[in-house]
C-alpha cells in the first residue's frame, strides 16, 4: 500500500530527526503511522538533557522531578485509547540508581517502568515513572541515557531519549536573609551576590546566576546577562570562570534593581549553577559592560538561594475609624469600626495588612462582630479577649475582611448592648501595621452616649420579674397561713 503525501513527509521528517540525533546523542523519532491509524502521540515536551544531580551530591541525591509528558496531536478523528509509556532507565546504570516513584499510575520495578494514561483526545498526561538516586564516586559531566515509548491502541508507537547528565560542583549561597532599608522608588539600588563552593571538584564549564525579584525591577546593565521582558523581574549572568574548590566569590560590582512608586517592600533571590544553561525566556541583553567576578571571604555559605529582604521610605499609613455607642439602656447597637488606609504605599500581602484593636466602653458587652463568608454566617469577624476589659484583636488579613474593603477604608459592624449609664466612659480603637510610620494618628476613642431605659423596660427588666415573683411567692404562704388558722378555730 503506497503511503499518503502526509505520511510521506513524517517518515522523511523522522530519518532528519534520527540523523540529528546522532550527532546531539538525543533521538526523538516518531515511527511510521499507518493510514489507520486514527491518532497521533507526541513526545516533544519530554526535556532532551536534563542534569540529574550535582557530583558532590553522590549517593545522597534523590530527583524525581523527571517526567514523561505525553500528548495527542490536535486534530485527531478519534481518540488516543490506552495510553501507555513505557521507560527503561537501564543506560543510568553507571551514574544513578531508580526506585518507583510517580502517581500512582506507574508500575514497575528495576530499570524498567509502564505508566498507563487511559484515553485522551487534544490533550495531554505526564507522570514521575521513578525516583532517580545517586552513586558515590561520579564525576562531573558523567552521563547516561533513558530511552521511552509512548503507545495507544490506535495510534503508532513514539520513542524518544533523554541524556541525564551529572552536573558540576553544588554552589552555596549565604545562609543569612540580607535586610536592606531605606531604598527610594525609581533611585537604583545595589545587590552584590555571592557563593562559595564547598565541594571537592572545580566549576570549570563556567558560572551561572540566577536572580529573581519580587516587587522590584532589575536593570539591564550588563551584556553578559540575560533578561526576562524588558521590565525584569529575573536575569541569567554567565561568567566565563572556573570556580575553584574551597573558595568563595562575589560579582565584582553589584547589580541594581528599582521599587515602584508606590512600592513599600520587596525582596531578590538569587542562585548560583554549575551548568551555564540559559532558561529559553531570558532573550533581552544587557547593553552595559560585563559584569565578572572576584574573590570573597568564606563564611556560612551553604543555603541553595541568597536571599534579600528590600523595605522602602514608602508608608502605609493608616487611621482608625470610629463611630458612637449611642442609645438606650439595654439596647443593642451596631457600631462600624475599622481603619482608613492613607496611603500612598499599596500592601500586597495579606500577611502584612497588620490590624486594628477595639475596646469597648465601660458599661457596654460586644455580643457579635458578624460577617458572611462562602455562603455561610459567622459570630465573630474578630477574636475575643481573654481577660474581661481587654481588646478585640481584627486582623485585616482574614477571611472577615477579604471583602471588607472600599475605597481605602476597611470595616466591619460591632453589635453592642448597653448595660448601664457610665459617665465619661470612653472605648479605644488603635491601628497597626509594619509600614505605618506615622503614629499621631494610629488611634482614636469611642465615645458612649447612654440614656435611661424607657420605663415600659423598666417593669419588664429581670429585676422587676424577680420582685414580681417573690410578691407572689409571699402572698401564697399568707393564702396558706389563713386556711390553716381556720382550720384550727373549727
Amino acid at each position: 500500500m503506497s503511503l499518503s503525501p502526509r505520511i510521506r513527509i513524517t517518515a522523511r521528517a523522522a530519518a532528519l530527526a534520527t540523523g540529528l540525533a546522532a550527532v546531539l546523542s538525543v533521538a526523538l523519532a516518531p515511527a511510521t503511522a499507518t493510514a489507520s491509524d486514527k491518532a497521533a502521540l507526541s513526545l516533544k515536551d519530554v526535556p532532551r538533557t536534563m542534569v540529574v544531580y550535582n557530583a558532590d551530591e553522590g549517593a545522597e541525591a534523590t530527583n524525581g522531578d523527571f517526567e514523561v509528558p505525553v500528548a495527542v496531536v490536535p486534530g485527531n478523528k478519534e481518540p488516543a485509547r490506552n495510553i501507555k509509556v513505557v521507560v527503561d532507565a537501564s543506560g543510568l546504570k553507571d551514574i544513578a540508581r531508580v526506585t518507583k516513584g510517580g502517581y500512582g499510575n506507574c508500575t514497575g520495578s528495576g530499570w524498567v517502568y509502564t505508566c498507563e494514561y487511559g484515553t485522551l483526545q487534544n490533550d495531554g498526561e505526564s507522570n514521575a515513572p521513578f525516583d532517580i538516586l545517586g552513586l558515590a564516586g561520579v564525576k562531573p559531566g558523567d552521563s547516561g541515557t533513558v530511552t521511552y515509548t509512548a503507545s495507544a491502541d490506535n495510534a503508532a508507537p513514539v520513542t524518544g531519549t533523554t541524556r541525564m547528565v551529572v552536573g558540576g560542583p553544588t554552589l552555596g549561597a549565604p545562609d543569612e536573609e540580607v535586610k536592606v532599608s531605606g531604598v527610594k522608588p525609581g533611585q537604583p539600588a545595589p545587590v552584590t551576590p555571592e557563593f562559595a563552593n564547598h565541594s571537592p571538584f572545580a566549576a570549570d564549564r563556567g558560572i551561572a546566576l540566577h536572580i529573581t525579584s519580587d516587587g522590584l525591577t532589575l536593570n539591564a546593565r550588563h551584556s553578559n546577562c540575560y533578561y526576562a521582558g524588558s521590565s525584569p523581574t529575573s536575569a541569567w549572568c554567565l561568567f566565563p570562570t572556573e570556580a575553584a574548590p574551597g573558595a568563595a566569590y562575589r560579582t565584582s560590582s553589584p547589580l541594581s534593581y528599582v521599587a515602584a512608586e508606590k512600592a513599600l517592600y520587596g525582596s531578590l533571590s538569587y542562585s548560583w549553577s554549575s551548568d551555564p544553561t540559559r532558561p529559553a525566556d531570558h532573550t533581552v541583553r544587557g547593553t552595559g559592560a560585563p559584569i565578572t567576578l572576584t574573590g570573597a571571604k568564606d563564611g556560612n555559605y551553604d543555603d541553595t538561594h541568597g536571599e534579600v529582604a528590600v523595605e522602602t521610605t514608602v508608608q502605609a499609613d493608616y487611621r482608625p475609624v470610629t463611630g458612637t455607642v449611642r442609645g438606650r439602656v439595654g439596647d443593642t447597637v451596631q457600631v462600624r469600626l475599622g481603619v482608613q488606609d492613607l496611603g500612598p504605599g499599596e500592601l500586597r500581602d495579606d500577611e502584612m495588612k497588620g490590624r486594628f484593636e477595639v475596646i469597648p466602653p465601660e458599661g457596654t458587652t460586644v455580643t457579635s462582630i458578624p460577617y458572611a463568608f462562602e455562603e455561610t454566617n459567622r459570630k465573630w469577624g474578630c477574636e475575643e479577649p481573654e481577660e474581661a476589659g481587654g481588646a478585640f484583636v481584627c486582623d485585616l488579613g482574614s477571611e472577615a475582611f477579604m471583602w471588607a474593603e472600599e475605597d481605602g477604608t476597611s470595616a466591619i459592624v460591632f453589635h453592642v448592648r448597653i448595660d448601664r449609664q457610665v459617665e465619661g466612659a470612653r472605648g479605644t480603637i488603635r491601628t497597626y501595621n509594619p509600614y505605618d510610620r506615622t503614629p499621631g494618628n494610629d488611634s482614636t476613642v469611642i465615645q458612649l452616649e447612654a440614656s435611661p431605659a424607657p420605663l415600659y423596660r423598666v417593669f419588664l427588666g429581670p429585676w422587676a420579674w424577680a420582685v414580681t415573683a417573690a410578691v407572689v411567692v409571699l402572698a401564697v404562704v399568707l393564702t396558706a397561713a389563713r386556711r390553716r388558722g381556720r382550720q384550727r378555730s373549727a
